[in-house]
């Protein structure tokens, strides 16, 4: 996939900004990118939409990208609107690479925003619920009830108690993933909680879904991050610095039929991950960095045994040692994960994105990986039989 080449990215602070509007969140974004890139809007021949609440909470439905862009030079181009649950960004992404690749368009821009903060707050929870089959919610632990807010960090907490059992992993192990991506937090301007927490502070925060503490979980959050994206050739007008996409894979849950047999045994992100490494030519020893869907501090520890950073029962014992810390063997969530930089749904995969293409090209300040030329991001979304609904996963190399 060597042809395609992020050229720009660009992000907004992510946090809670009631007074600002999906419009200008996504605007700061985009000019972002394209500053990065240095081209003008003109440059770019498409753009690829991501929003994955904007209908639900503020009932914009429909022609989400044409409304966020109304007004720009953009206006008129060809949009096209994406929804992933919170895999939207980099199913996005993943498009875009996909019309580069074809031939189609040269130069396009990816963009994904979110406002997740309303006065009715019921709102929101009632948004992640369309995130499953809403025939079977009342089914889902906690499903149906008034605290909404839970609904996927019981899906979290189930998890988390099943690997405690199996593994006999500590839950200080969780505060202690939630510990280092506070501290990574702290070093990127764009997070929402830039305050180092510890592991004491952790455990001492609310329970929200046994064993899952407040601080262990992502916040609601407004937000949007971009990308440019261009052929090789055209990439080598605009950029010095190009970073390439070496693998690029969307896959959704196993159900039904397709769920029976060997293929179910295995998550949705190691089939992803079996399908990134073999399009990158690489596997998970050649990594440098990642940025992975920590929307719960146990989702991170479940990615390093998924995509293959160590085995099952493995992944506590990699977080004792210290390696998926800055200055470790393999950082994972430079930027502070979803936990510390926020998680504005349809941003959040292109958050990610942009923090990896940063790391290759030496710009993440004092987050920096020293020498990172290859990097991952792994963004998953949604709920279906037990594992989630999307999963995305991206090797980018320079």
């Amino acid at each position: 996939m060597n042809q395609v080449v992020v050229v720009g990215v660009g992000m907004t602070r992510f946090g809670k900004q009631p007074e600002r509007s999906l419009k200008e969140l996504a605007r700061e974004a985009s000019r972002a990118a394209l500053e990065d890139a240095g081209i003008p809007e003109s440059a770019i021949e498409a753009a690829f939409v991501s929003n994955a609440m904007a209908g639900a909470i503020w009932r914009q439905e429909s022609v989400r990208g044409q409304v966020f862009l109304s007004g720009t030079e953009l206006a008129g181009i060809p949009m096209f609107n994406v929804e992933n649950a919170c895999a939207s960004g980099s199913t996005a992404f993943h498009l875009a690479c996909m019309s580069v690749l074809s031939g189609m368009y040269d130069t396009v821009l990816v963009l994904g925003v979110e406002k997740m903060i309303h006065p009715d707050k019921e709102r929101t929870f009632r948004a992640f619920e369309g995130a499953t089959d809403v025939e079977s919610l009342l089914a889902f632990p906690g499903g149906g009830g008034r605290d909404r807010q839970s609904m996927f960090m019981d899906y979290y907490a189930e998890e988390a108690r099943r690997h405690m059992e199996l593994y006999g992993t500590p839950v200080e192990i969780f505060a202690s993933i939630a510990t280092k991506n506070s501290r990574h937090g702290a070093l990127n301007p764009y997070a929402q909680y830039r305050v180092p927490q510890t592991v004491e502070s952790v455990m001492a925060s609310r329970v929200v879904s046994d064993p899952l503490r407040l601080l262990m979980c992502s916040p609601l959050s407004d937000g949007a991050a971009a990308a440019i994206v261009a052929r090789e050739k055209t990439a080598r007008r605009w950029t010095s610095r190009p970073v390439f996409v070496a693998g690029s894979v969307v896959l959704s849950a196993l159900t039904g039929p397709a769920s029976a047999g060997s293929e179910k045994k295995r998550s949705n992100v190691e089939r992803a991950a079996e399908r990134v490494y073999a399009q990158a030519g690489l596997g998970p020893r050649d990594l440098d960095v990642l940025e992975v869907h920590d929307a719960a501090a146990p989702g991170e520890l479940w990615a390093y045994e998924q995509l293959g950073l160590c085995g099952p029962e493995e992944g506590a014992g990699l977080v004792e040692s210290g390696d998926t810390a800055l200055g470790g063997a393999v950082p994972v969530n430079p930027g502070g994960g979803l936990i510390a930089r926020g998680h504005p749904v349809g941003a959040t995969g292109l958050a990610q994105l942009a923090e990896i293409v940063w790391q290759l090209r030496g710009e993440a300040g004092e987050r920096q990986v020293e020498g990172a030329r290859t990097g991952l991001t792994q963004n998953a979304g949604g709920f279906l039989e037990g594992d989630s609904a999307a999963v995305s996963v991206h090797v980018l190399t320079r």
